[in-house]
């Protein structure tokens, strides 16, 4: 059997009052009724019930049948439920209207809110969320350890028929059917000694994503929303690691000799790239990768 208080709590999540709610179900689905005997049915104080009626009468909830005595009886619950929905989107759309006459599209700064969490495991989890809902394409790009983590999450997802692109620094800790797998190889054994940096960065579906980076290796700091132009620069920034990757992995050597190890002197002269790396500084502080 139904029960009366919880489908009540159902119609108070839809706007009406508590009184509403039960005086509708006691009306709903019997013999018309009076204020009088619906206040006895439900337990709604008498002085409260005709109130009530006069409400959901003007809700269109209830049809009044006769004058004398004034009977009442619900409006079925399928027509009733069409009713609230045509409402609520007449004033969802008139709300709309409204706020960009306040607010119009391009008409200033907009600012956009992000997550953002300095714990590991929190970092982990939205990654699983995001592989959990994607549906065709993740961009993914970390460290062994965090990839190690998100293993079966990614095997899960491949499942689905979702295709990766990963970059990863290390040891891949999967293999993939669709997709591919692209080693970070330029900086292969060239990092600094007491270099300890961790990252992880994933676009799913082009909407959401996540940038997160330790750079001490556990000191973490990320980032994620749901927003096409964050996800753009994310993806961006792994298609091009993994665009300079793909391009090493061809010319190794020519590479090496033209920009030093670490492909540094993309970025740094590479003498100063050569004598960093020769000699590393106590406590120095280094990005996670050099090129």
């Amino acid at each position: 059997m139904p029960d009366l208080d919880t489908t009540a709590e159902r119609l108070v999540e839809l706007g009406f009052s508590r009184y509403e709610a039960r005086a509708y179900l006691g009306l709903l689905g019997g013999e018309p009724m009076t204020g009088y005997a619906l206040a006895n049915a439900t337990g709604i104080p008498q002085p409260k019930v005709y109130e009530t009626l006069r409400k959901l009468l003007a809700r269109g909830a209830v049809v009044k049948i006769g004058d004398d005595p004034a009977r009442f009886v619900a409006l079925p619950a399928e027509q009733l439920f069409g009713q609230l929905e045509n409402d609520f989107r007449r004033r969802m759309a008139d709300a709309k209207l409204e706020l960009e006459r306040f607010d119009p599209a391009g008409s200033r700064e907009q600012v956009r809110l992000f997550h953002s969490t300095r714990d590991r495991g929190a970092i982990l989890g939205r990654a699983r969320e995001l592989l959990g809902a994607a549906r065709e394409h993740v961009y993914l790009s970390g460290s062994a350890a965090e990839l190690a983590d998100l293993k079966s999450d990614v095997e899960d997802a491949e499942r689905r028929g979702v295709r990766f692109d990963v970059l990863h620094f290390g040891d891949a800790p999967f293999e993939l059917a669709r997709g591919r797998l692209v080693r970070h190889a330029s900086t292969d054994r060239v990092l600094y000694r007491h270099h300890q940096a961790h990252h992880l960065a994933l676009v799913a579906d082009g909407t959401g994503a996540l940038w997160s980076v330790a750079p001490g290796g556990a000191d973490w700091e990320g980032l994620w929303v749901s927003d096409p132009l964050f996800a753009a620069v994310v993806k961006g920034y792994i298609r091009h690691d993994i665009y300079v990757q793909r391009i090493y992995a061809d010319l190794p050597e020519e590479l090496t000799e033209r920009y030093g190890p670490g492909l540094a002197g993309l970025v740094t002269p590479a003498r100063e790239a050569a004598e960093a790396l020769q000699a590393p500084q106590e406590g120095t502080r280094t990005d996670r990768r050099l090129a």
